[in-house]
């Protein structure tokens, strides 16, 4: 779906992922069924009819990404929902998987990303160097690079690490793609750097004189670089301020619903018990229905919980009954809440997909078939 932004200045192309093209091909049933056909062939490598666990590990990892998890096994806080997510096709104990419980999995999967899509759009943004350029001749580029300069004054760094670290602080507002990408590094940055000749021996001081000249020649040289290899990038906006959880608590039914439905893969001893250990496990699968991210996705959200799991004292490993487990995990969503409500977060995300667009790699997400 095509879109303007009040916030882009330029004509440059975007695209708004929003969840409708998910929701339609997830209600087609004859297209989704063929979806599921392609995929599941593409996984079924030893051509059983059945995916086994390694079999389904790609599909796993895709989710991951689609849900904006780091890669697995770069972070322990965010491991075990690829394990939860695996879970969810495997129930916990099957070692092989059918193509119609693979198809009901995904079915609900694919939902729930809709959903959050629908709540959290994501825009897609093809950076041409357009942007980038009105940003350096325009009036705001003086003032804004003043401001960068007296940030990183204080660094004893070369030229070249002053012009890096203000790269890294520019944005899509200004035409810039995430500059510490590798992607980016590689095809885009480090090129202008070499065109330019930008001087790492020079031991003279930097002035603020000096910056702002030689930024603006390696910005020109980076708009040329975006001119030839224009980056693609998805920008999401999203804000944190607990009134998910809000609209959560207050409504008794959907709050049962969801904290159920939570529970249901938590593992319980032969009296019903649960150990405390489970608790974030636990709130990761309330998250969607209270407007939250899933742990290990966003960093000052991660913070917040580690605080409240502190204050509650979650992690003394204790069996408790499953009234006491809820009851716990409702205070750790007050808690929360009410840290929101204080201290809101605002997160932009920026992530270059040019690469992977690019990439023929197997992709469980790809719109191969009308996604």
């Amino acid at each position: 779906m095509e879109a303007t932004s009040g916030r882009k200045k330029s004509d440059q192309q975007q695209q708004v992922l929003d969840g409708s093209d998910i929701m339609e091909l997830v209600e087609n049933k004859e297209v989704f069924s063929d979806f599921v056909d392609h995929k599941f062939q593409e996984l079924d490598r030893d051509n059983d009819g059945q995916l086994s666990v390694n079999e389904l590990q790609p599909a796993v990892a895709d989710i991951g990404a689609a849900l904006g998890l780091p890669a697995q096994g770069t972070s322990s806080d965010s491991d075990h929902i690829y394990t939860e997510v695996l879970n969810e096709f495997t129930h916990g104990t099957q070692e092989k998987v059918s193509k119609t419980e693979f198809k009901e999995v995904l079915s609900d999967i694919l939902l729930g990303m809709a959903a959050g899509l629908k709540r959290d759009p994501i825009v897609i943004l093809r950076i041409d160097g357009e942007d980038l350029r009105e940003f350096i001749n325009g009036p705001a580029y003086e003032p804004e690079m003043v401001s960068i300069f007296s940030e990183i004054e204080s660094s004893d760094g070369s030229l070249r690490d002053y012009i890096i670290k203000a790269l890294d602080k520019l944005t899509v507002d200004q035409g810039m793609p995430p500059s510490a990408d590798a992607w980016v590094i590689s095809n885009i940055v480090e090129p202008a750097m070499q065109s330019c000749a930008i001087n790492e021996q020079d031991d003279k001081p930097i002035t603020q004189e000096t910056f702002l000249v030689a930024f603006k020649k390696l910005a020109d040289c980076v708009v040329q670089r975006l001119q030839e290899q224009p980056v693609i990038v998805a920008h999401s906006e999203n804000s944190f301020d607990g009134n998910g959880i809000k609209r959560l608590l207050s409504n008794k039914f959907e709050l049962d619903k969801a904290m159920n439905a939570a529970l249901e893969n938590v593992p319980k001893d032969r009296n019903g018990k649960l150990t405390k250990d489970y608790l974030r496990v636990a709130l990761d699968a309330l998250a969607p229905s209270a407007g939250l991210p899933p742990l290990g996705a966003i960093d000052q959200m991660d913070k917040v919980v580690s605080e409240v799991f502190k204050m509650v004292n979650c992690d003394d490993g204790k069996i408790i009954k499953e009234d006491e487990f809820k009851k716990i995990l409702l205070e750790i969503l007050g808690s929360i809440m009410l840290q929101l409500e204080c201290n809101p977060i605002s997160i932009s995300l920026n992530s270059v997909v040019h690469e992977p667009l690019a990439t023929p790699s197997t992709t469980l997400l790809q719109p191969s078939a009308g996604l």
